[in-house]
């Protein structure tokens, strides 16, 4: 393959899944399909980003190539590096180049490109096109709604919450397993309720159905039901001549069908991930997605592995080759590093909990000290509450430290009443929308609220309808108002430019009224506005603040934390794609490493492993893994004694531990001290002291 000036900084095998395919006479591409696994640390994203640049200098319309991904954030950076690459071989042209980065539009999320595709074949699908998405938190209000109304909330004994059953239909439908499989695998405490659980998701999806709403998890479930009907899918799959799919090995069996019913002989389509990273099965990804891709097509797609390591040290990857070596079923490759040898892993045995606080502590100051920053530091555990002892030890050393998590934007309330709003004039049949605002004026309680939603129903759902309904005394003032918003926002001649202002300005005294503080609340509105100016219309905004909304919301500022540096805390599901000079993880003992709750599965088991494998490859220099010996027993006397031992984690093989440079802390004796002592001078006859006795 000859190199071309565009593909020059890549390596061998990098080149070589960037241009997999052959050029068309004249202008084109055309490639078989494709499977890049990519190695933690071998620069997957760059590969991709390449790819598509060397398809469009091949003259592919960057209309016709979709890019899925799993984040908004990253396919937003494909397209920058794809864009930037295109402009450099084009010698800065800027026509051509502003029509590339304009025609560059197929590139999302699986949710949010089948928002776009659902609304484009609405009508086929028998579906109103000006459908509503549901959040999670709205979509577990109508569970919860629907719950009431069927008497499943007043059973004698307990029936699952909201979430719960949010989480179960979820699971069910990712999965595409049955609801008695789904309910003993994952919820064995509400296998009783499988008949009750039926009948309560009829409800929501008729529910559903007549109110034009669709949720998180339908935006795949329509997509890969309308992808069965060959007619409808073979015009789906004509609108793209490439598809690239990023972090293969967390899509789940809709996601996967969905790629095939697009491109059934896989012309065109190239895969990328690392199922040594498959680490979502409680989301319902399949690892057998990437292990049995090749297999889906005829011929069988080629693989092209990518080995070559940025990250980390070799003793850093001669452990996490060494771990994954012994999984029964994967892409075997050894990963391979030019950043040198490096310090070895280190597994540092601890006596407790309390020590192994201690002793992390005690590391991250002096890596400290060795001008490694905290910020470039990493504790990094299983589940969350495994950090507890270490969070009071930091407090007690004056370590900063973040740890992630927070409010999401969407669940804080002020936010909800004014998209509610905004739902409402969009889709008039949405009544999750119209009780919230509705509740939003004095005095109009949820039995008001449900008298005017009945009466705006009889009339057609036409806004003007609710002149003729009598608001309860203290809401007649504000009714006025609201109708006029509502008119104004559903009036098609409205521009959509302008229209958070006016709802923003309609709910500031209800804002005022309802909250205290509000004037913090107030800030998160104003960027709720200037988020709008970069969406075309109400409907894109509503769509994509729904499937990727920011991660937290302000409310109120605690108090400053001046400081240079902070550390960062995370669990290893939150960690993956991060990376650290030095990483330290938590309780390498069994029972966590691999949970408890995996060890009833063969596949669980490996998965953990997998998530094991995580944790290593975020450390770039240093690594150390904590084994506690001591587990105190909960619920005794806060100074009671009583521990159990906790065993060597099962993938801590003799292979593993070679990798491993070995440290014990000496465990102290039952007085504090190790109990072996002489005092000079003293000697003592205790049996005949005993024998007095007698």
């Amino acid at each position: 393959m000859s190199t071309v000036a565009h593909l020059a900084r890549l390596n061998d095998a990098q080149r070589g899944a960037a241009a997999y395919g052959e050029a068309l006479p004249g202008k084109g591409f055309r490639s078989g399909p494709l499977l890049i696994v990519a190695g933690a640390g071998t620069g997957k994203t760059d590969t991709l980003a390449h790819r598509v640049a060397h398809l469009v200098i091949h003259g592919v319309d960057p209309a016709r190539i979709l890019m899925l991904t799993f984040t908004r954030r990253a396919a937003s950076e494909m397209r920058r590096r794809a864009h930037r690459l295109v402009r450099a071989a084009h010698g800065e042209s800027a026509g051509a180049d502003e029509d590339i980065a304009r025609r560059m539009t197929w590139a999302g999320t699986f949710h949010s490109v089948g928002s776009r595709l659902l609304r484009r074949y609405a009508h086929e699908l028998r579906l109103d096109p000006q459908f509503s998405v549901l959040d999670r938190a709205d979509a577990a209000d109508l569970l919860d709604v629907l719950r009431q109304e069927l008497g499943l909330a007043r059973k004698e004994q307990r029936f699952p919450r909201k979430d719960t059953c949010l989480s179960i239909y979820s699971h069910r439908v990712n999965s595409q397993r049955p609801l008695k499989e789904c309910l003993e695998s994952g919820f064995p405490w509400c296998a009783q309720w499988q008949e009750d659980l039926t009948r309560l998701y009829r409800a929501y999806v008729e529910r559903k159905r007549r109110e034009s709403l669709l949720d998180y998890d339908d935006l795949l479930l329509y997509w890969h039901i309308m992808m069965t009907e060959p007619g409808l899918a073979a015009r789906v799959g004509a609108h793209f001549d490439h598809v690239l799919v990023d972090e293969y090995q967390d899509t789940n069996r809709l996601q996967a069908d969905i790629l095939h019913a697009l491109k059934p002989d896989g012309a065109g389509v190239a895969v990328v991930g690392d199922d040594a990273q498959a680490i979502y099965s409680f989301r319902a990804a399949a690892v057998e997605n990437i292990l049995g891709f090749p297999d889906r097509f005829t011929p069988r797609a080629e693989v092209i592995t990518l080995t070559r390591n940025f990250r980390s040290t070799q003793r850093v990857l001669d452990l996490a080759n060494v771990l994954m070596a012994e999984a029964p079923r994967q892409y075997r490759k050894a990963l391979l590093t030019s950043r040198g040898q490096g310090a070895r892993p280190r597994l540092v045995t601890v006596p407790d909990l309390q020590s192994q606080a201690e002793y992390v502590c005690g590391e991250i100051l002096r890596h400290r000290e060795a001008n490694v920053p905290l910020r470039r530091q990493a504790v990094l555990f299983r589940s969350s509450s495994h950090s507890d002892l270490l969070e009071i030890e930091l407090g007690r050393r004056g370590i900063p430290f973040v740890k992630y998590g927070g409010l999401r934007f969407l669940d804080a309330g002020h936010v909800k009443d004014l998209l509610g709003i905004l739902r409402w004039a969009d889709n008039p049949r949405n009544t999750l929308a119209a009780f919230r605002t509705l509740q939003l004026l004095p005095g109009m309680g949820p039995a008001n609220a449900r008298r005017a939603i009945e009466h705006f129903e009889a009339r057609g759902r036409v806004f003007d309808a609710l002149d003729s309904f009598g608001p309860p005394a203290a809401s007649a003032e504000d009714w006025p108002r609201l109708i006029g918003l509502l008119r104004s926002l559903a009036d098609p001649r409205q521009p959509w430019p302008g229209q958070v202002g006016l709802t923003r300005q309609w709910y500031r005294p209800h804002l005022e009224r309802l909250y205290e503080p509000f004037h913090t609340r107030l800030g998160d509105l104003e960027q709720l506005e200037l988020l709008s100016g970069q969406c075309p219309s109400r409907e894109r905004f509503l769509t994509d603040l729904t499937l990727d909304p920011p991660a937290a919301s302000s409310d109120r500022a605690g108090r400053p934390v001046l400081d240079e540096d902070y550390l960062v805390l995370s669990t290893i599901h939150s960690a993956k794609g991060m990376e650290w000079d030095t990483v330290y993880l938590l309780n390498l003992v069994d029972g966590t490493f691999p949970s408890e709750f995996a060890t009833g599965k063969p596949e669980l088991i490996e998965e953990e492993r997998r998530l094991l494998y995580v944790g290593v490859t975020r450390a770039r220099n240093d690594l150390m893994l904590l084994e506690p010996l001591r587990f105190h027993v909960t619920a005794q006397h806060r100074y009671g004694d009583a521990h159990v031992y906790g065993g060597r984690s099962r993938f801590l093989t003799d292979a593993v531990l070679e990798c491993l440079e070995r440290v014990a802390l000496p465990v102290p004796g039952p007085c504090g001290g190790a109990g072996n002592e002489r005092a000079e001078g003293v000697s003592l006859d205790v049996g005949e002291r005993l024998k007095e006795m007698w």
